[in-house]
């Protein structure tokens, strides 16, 4: 099994399949979790290929462009590593991270949970592209997708919210910092994740007083 090759062919599937995805969720994004992965990897035991995977798969085939169907991602990524002739244990590992490495999923308190150190690295560089300069303009790249307003005084944020209000709101953009990303630095797993989340978070926390400044009129 050549892992040299098999990391450059993945790399390759991932751009072409997402060629044409929303902008905070295409290749660029998976190349951005994919570095910050392998920086993350380097104070950690883990398996370096299965975190690559893991990390330029995850996202293949998100579900909330299929409808919330979370089987298209596992199933693709299975076949193009079979292809790949991966050894069956590592698309296994793999295709647990992709099973497991959303947000969505901490709403969900039933069943046995699936963890491995390498899931931790991959959601930990996956959630720090949440948050920051470009986990911003993320945020309001998607909300506009969507169609969604910026802001509604009227409509506060859910902060007790299902899985299944979460994955169907249709709230403000704004509204999104206060229902996940701001909490994000806390639910790092790693330590390297964790000092960078810390920065990332103080830089949302200025953009918000900021915005709400502007919007009322003070500044």
């Amino acid at each position: 099994m050549d892992k040299h090759n098999i990391i450059k062919n993945t790399i390759q599937f991932a751009k072409k399949e997402l060629k044409n995805a929303e902008g905070g969720h295409d290749w660029f994004h998976i190349e951005r979790v994919y570095k910050n992965a392998v920086l993350i990897s380097k104070d950690e035991n883990v398996d370096a290929f299965v975190v690559s995977l893991g990390a330029l798969l995850h996202d293949i085939s998100d579900p909330k462009f299929y409808n919330g169907d979370e089987t298209v991602g596992p199933k693709i990524a299975t076949e193009f590593l079979e292809q790949q002739q991966v050894d069956k244990e590592i698309i296994n590992h793999v295709i647990n991270i992709i099973k497991h490495i959303s947000f969505k999923n901490s709403f969900d308190k039933t069943g046995k949970k699936f963890t491995s150190k390498e899931l931790e690295v991959v959601q930990d560089a996956d959630r720090l592209d949440a948050i920051g300069a470009i986990g911003i303009a993320r945020c309001f790249n998607y909300g506009g997708f969507k169609n969604r307003p910026l802001y509604d005084p009227e409509i506060a944020p859910n902060l007790n919210m299902t899985k299944e209000e979460y994955k169907n709101s249709s709230a403000p953009t704004i509204n999104h910092f206060y229902e996940k990303l701001l909490l994000l630095k806390d639910k790092m797993n790693t330590s390297s994740g964790q000092r960078i989340a810390a920065d990332r978070h103080s830089f949302m926390e200025t953009f918000l007083k900021q915005f709400d400044d502007e919007w009322n009129g003070s500044k």
